[in-house]
């Protein structure tokens, strides 16, 4: 709608979209610079447009009238979309079938609801996939919370025994037990859960931001608190926190009633004690064979492999958990030992409480270990990809300079390519062309490219010679030797391609060429750019790669960019800026996954709080006498500080370590795909280091509290 202003007439006017016209404070009677198919062109300011109620992100609008805007995108005479309105009394159907007749080939009519619906599919898959990666992300923080929550409670069961206790001297059932600690946590759940869902409300306002602050600023239409987020908040998170209760309310009911009159009584084992060790060793090797599946089968379906690897993963977290405890005492040995020289005696008896009760440590350690072995698959992942490009590039590029749009991802305009050439100096200009095409029964990418390809880029010729680019004409065609291979192509093979008008074009393969690890510019097929001029309407440039005399240097930079400063979209850049431009993108990428992952640490970081603040309680005559034989308050907080940072530390190391091996799986089942093993070492130790921090920030509580303890009274305490 028309926000201010009047709409465009004439050829030199233009509406722009309200987000736009605020932030770069233009307003109706302003000249603004607009660039399509050639160079930017100033237009005058008549209008201002918005959508009611609706954030268009990052997008801007752009309108003209007609005339103008198929003068502008070069398509005079034709158009995108025609809306019909049938008369009164003719119904849709007849009106379609009347319409049908008249259209190309090219053309095709719907219903208005058919309309609709092609019109949401590309939007509706693009929210779809960032909805099912937030729930992923919920997924995995209520995962690491279920296991705070069973440990709070198994910590807080046993400091109750004797309550327990002293409930079944006085007739109370293990039923009633079971019962009372289910609903303890029945209580905690919808306490805990109401709370979550008006904090989600601020989450999801700084979501946003983060969006915006990793290049993805998303069309919004408000904060939409439905119902169904409330309910499905409310049962998902009562019922994370009563499964978590289980295992500590059934240990409640082993409470035998002779330990209300036993100080320093211990729970009996479970009748199936004797198997957990067996159980947690099937556990972890099920979760390792699941993986394995998932990654290394061939022929497996996707539905198939995703179940496998979630599946695997859970297993594999709740085995290395459940085997965790056994390496506490040789952790928190290794781990424990700077705190010992930094902290003399409170260090030795920070590392001594954590191999005091390794169940307790390790499960304590194992919230953290999810997070981190997420962010260190995602950042070796993340290092395996980068390093897998810049290989590919340093293989390839071999001209001075590339000239990209200014995020290097959006197609370029040809005549951006055309200015550069007239640029003092040029020796060589070749622009990759880059478009849709159908062929082999599907629809894949289609490139082409220019004779003197061979001066700006290096290609690994398997079959064929570096001169295959400069003899493609008008029905050559050259592919990378994994597409020949899957398809049985060799030179003189031939390929029919479909072009978006319908057109086919009849190629023969003049060279395969070896496709590098990191991968190409170019698509599967790969023509001439005469032959796609001519069958493309309005083609673009994916990248242009060139070569001037004397080679890269602030006097070349500046004399190519001299013939396009009409091209506000466009950038030169050398080869080691082509490799940082190209992946910004995956850094922000990364950027906001950690931020996310952060979330579940943030989790642990409250779960190691927890249990610092229980084993206080737990430990009040303990701390007590140690202050009455001399520890100062300062060497009890040290104490406690210790305490955290070496959890966190065994924490980090289980989870560095199943991070290791996700990536090595998932690496080895994308080496197909050219991505390889790499481990960015300087960023491991960014993460010990934030392990290290959640440590002490997580014991500046507890420490702070075992610190102000009361010594009589610490030494009183039942």
């Amino acid at each position: 709608m028309l926000d201010s202003g009047t709409w465009p007439r004439g050829s030199n006017q233009v509406a722009i979209d309200s987000h736009t016209a605020s932030k770069k404070h233009y307003s109706v009677g302003d000249t603004i610079g607009v660039e399509a198919r050639g160079p930017v062109r100033q237009f005058r300011i008549s209008g201002v447009v918005k959508f009611p109620g609706i954030s268009i992100g990052s997008a801007t609008i752009a309108v003209f009238d007609r005339p103008t805007a198929q003068k502008l995108l070069h398509r005079v005479g034709k158009l995108d979309l025609i809306r019909v309105e049938a008369k009164s009394g003719v119904a849709t159907p007849k009106l379609i079938t009347e319409i049908r007749p008249l259209l190309p080939p090219s053309a095709q009519v719907r219903d208005a609801a058919a309309q609709v619906k092609e019109d949401k599919k590309g939007v509706n898959g693009f929210t779809s996939f960032i909805e099912n990666f937030l729930l992923a992300f919920a997924g995995i923080a209520l995962f690491v919370g279920s296991f705070v929550i069973a440990n709070t409670l198994s910590i807080t069961i046993a400091q109750r025994m004797r309550e327990f206790a002293t409930l079944r001297t006085i007739g109370a059932t293990r039923r009633q037990i079971l019962r009372s600690v289910i609903v303890e946590a029945l209580v905690i759940g919808v306490v805990g859960s109401v709370t979550g869902l008006f904090l989600g409300l601020g989450l999801a306002k700084g979501l946003n931001k983060v969006f915006v602050a990793a290049g993805i600023d998303l069309p919004t239409a408000g904060t939409i608190f439905a119902t169904r987020t409330v309910v499905v908040s409310l049962i998902v998170g009562t019922v994370i926190t009563l499964v978590a209760s289980l295992r500590p309310a059934l240990r409640a009911t082993r409470v035998p009633p002779i330990a209300a009159v036993r100080e320093g009584a211990e729970l009996p084992p479970g009748r199936f004690a004797r198997w957990t060790p067996v159980l947690s060793v099937v556990t972890l090797a099920l979760g390792v064979l699941l993986l394995l599946y998932g990654v290394l089968a061939h022929g497996l379906a996707t539905a198939n492999r995703l179940s496998s690897l979630g599946f695997g993963i859970l297993l594999l977290f709740f085995g290395v958990a459940a085997n965790a405890s056994r390496l506490v005492r040789p952790l928190a040995s290794v781990l424990g030992w700077p705190a010992t020289r930094i902290g003399g005696a409170a260090g030795e008896l920070a590392r001594d409480n954590t191999m005091r009760n390794p169940k307790r440590t390790a499960s304590t350690a194992s919230a953290l270990m999810i997070g981190l072995a997420l962010v260190t698959f995602v950042a070796i992942l993340g290092q395996g990809i980068r390093s897998s490009f810049e290989s590919a590039v340093n293989d390839l590029f071999k001209g001075d300079y590339a000239l990209t749009s200014e995020n290097t991802f959006t197609p370029l305009s040809v005549a951006a390519e055309k200015a550069v050439r007239n640029a003092q100096g040029v020796t060589a200009v070749s622009g990759v062309r880059a478009g849709s095409a159908r062929y082999f029964n599907s629809t894949q990418n289609l490139t082409a490219v220019d004779p003197e390809l061979p001066k700006v880029v290096h290609l690994d010729w398997k079959e064929g010679s570096s001169t295959v680019p400069t003899q493609l004409g008008r029905n050559g065609a050259f592919v990378d030797d994994k597409f020949a291979k899957k398809h049985h192509l060799h030179v003189g093979s031939p390929i029919t391609v479909e072009t978006p008008t319908a057109k086919f074009l009849k190629l023969r393969v003049d060279g395969v060429f070896k496709l590098p690890k990191g991968g190409s510019p170019f698509a599967p097929v790969t023509i001439s750019n005469e032959l796609f001029d001519a069958n493309y309407v309005n083609p673009e440039n994916e990248m242009v790669f060139l070569n001037i005399g004397g080679g890269v240097s602030d006097a070349n930079t500046k004399a190519l960019e001299q013939p396009l400063k009409g091209f506000a979209d466009a950038k030169i850049q050398t080869s080691s800026q082509f490799k940082t431009n190209f992946e910004k993108p995956l850094n922000n990428i990364l950027s906001l996954l950690y931020v996310l992952l952060a979330l579940s640490v943030i989790v642990s970081l409250f779960g190691i709080v927890n249990t610092l603040v229980l084993t206080v309680f737990e430990r009040t005559r303990e701390l007590g006498m140690l202050r009455a034989v001399g520890m100062t308050r300062r060497q009890t907080r040290r104490m406690i500080r210790h305490e955290s940072i070496v959890t966190s530390l065994i924490g980090a190391a289980l989870g560095m370590v199943v991070g290791f091996f996700l990536a090595i799986l998932v690496t080895h089942a994308l080496s197909s795909e050219g991505i390889v093993f790499a481990v960015p070492y300087l960023t491991l130790v960014y993460f010990v280091i934030a392990a290290i921090i959640v440590g002490i920030v997580a014991a500046i509580w507890p420490a702070r509290r075992a610190a102000r303890l009361n010594v009589l009274e610490a030494l009183q305490y039942e």
